[in-house]
């Protein structure tokens, strides 16, 4: 009971002080301070904080418990004070960050002080990262290479505590269809908007044959679409944007290769590295979880799995759902229940 207090204390404290990402400085020194306190040793890199549990031993499996401390900015809307913690009647506790992803960021550190005073088959180490929600390259992604060999990994994120063994991955494409300009008054040029309407028809329609249980199709949306200067001047440009979520069958930089095979249009990815990810159910924790009652799933949102080349499961306190949303709130209750049921499927668990 009194590791809830201070999970709730600390959450508190991590909302009356803005995190947005990048500028998570003053989030991160609170937090280094109050586990310098609690007597642990902590590792800084950038905004990036992590604690290693005593007794490391390279021959044992090392599993790592990872969230983020940075939060976007509030949307319109809010009817409270986003930096001010506020509890009502019904039990919720309202700030900026509360479900995403503060109320698994204090969980997981409470877990991982209980687990950390046993002696467990693996090595412990808990990161609070920074710069998740905007996937910067100074997040997680700088400091895997500090850390040792990691075998699994759980991912705080708001799930409703339930497992997501599977999570889509992300590709942007910037596209820009090319034809000639012309006066529209006349028979000339070629309208670079009727050549972008063929490939964004092939986005809107066309479905890549390997779908994921789990997961489902890869899914294409064209989210953006630039073109003309004037209203008498066919275009010779128009660019539009794809949004592109991926499931596991298909690696980002394959599918791309793929795509380009079958439009027109000049495509540029933003990046790669956002792929899928899938832990399989017969992994060591996820069978845990099933015993427990818990129903694995596949997460249709990205999170710092992306970045992870190693097993990893996404599930925390709260609900996808209040995310990014006017007066995001979590019930304390579920950082109660989040914190037993962490150590309840990662005590002397073998991997």
């Amino acid at each position: 009971m009194e590791r809830f207090y201070e999970a709730i204390d600390l959450l508190k404290g991590m909302i009356g002080r803005p995190s947005f990402s990048r500028e998570e400085n003053e989030v991160a020194d609170y937090l280094q301070q109050s586990w310098e306190a609690a007597g642990y040793p902590v590792n800084k890199k950038g905004n990036n904080l992590w604690i290693v549990a005593p007794g490391f031993n390279l021959q044992k499996p090392t599993i790592l418990l990872n969230s983020h401390i940075d939060t976007v900015k509030p949307v319109a809307g809010w009817t409270k004070d986003p930096f001010i913690q506020q509890e009502d009647e019904d039990e919720k506790l309202y700030g900026l960050g509360s479900n995403d992803a503060g109320a698994s960021v204090v969980s997981l550190y409470e877990a991982f002080r209980i687990l950390s005073v046993k002696q467990q088959p693996y090595n412990l180490i808990f990161l609070a990262s920074c710069e998740e929600e905007v996937f910067g390259k100074n997040g997680i992604e700088s400091v895997l290479s500090d850390l040792p060999p990691i075998a699994f990994a759980i991912v705080g994120e708001p799930t409703g505590m339930q497992p997501a063994v599977a999570e889509k991955g992300l590709m942007v494409l910037d596209c820009v269809a090319t034809g000639q300009a012309g006066h529209a008054a006349r028979n000339e040029g070629v309208n670079a908007i009727s050549l972008a309407i063929k490939d964004i028809e092939w986005f809107n329609k066309y479905v890549f044959p390997l779908q994921s249980d789990l997961l489902g199709p890869v899914k294409m949306s064209v989210t953006m679409i630039h073109a003309g200067t004037q209203h008498n001047v066919i275009p010779d440009k128009c660019e539009f944007t794809v949004d592109i979520r991926t499931n596991e069958c298909y690696a980002n930089e394959a599918l791309f290769h793929l795509i380009k095979e079958q439009v027109n249009c000049n495509i540029q990815a933003r990046s790669f590295r956002l792929n899928s990810s899938r832990t399989e159910i017969v992994h060591p924790f996820v069978q845990r979880a099933i015993l427990i009652g818990k129903e694995p799933f596949g997460s249709p949102t990205l999170s710092d799995q992306a970045l992870m080349p190693f097993p990893s499961v996404k599930i925390g306190p709260g609900e996808s759902s209040r995310s990014h949303t006017a007066d995001e709130f979590i019930y304390p209750s579920e950082i109660r229940e989040a914190i037993y049921t962490y150590v309840k499927l990662l005590d002397q668990l073998v991997i």
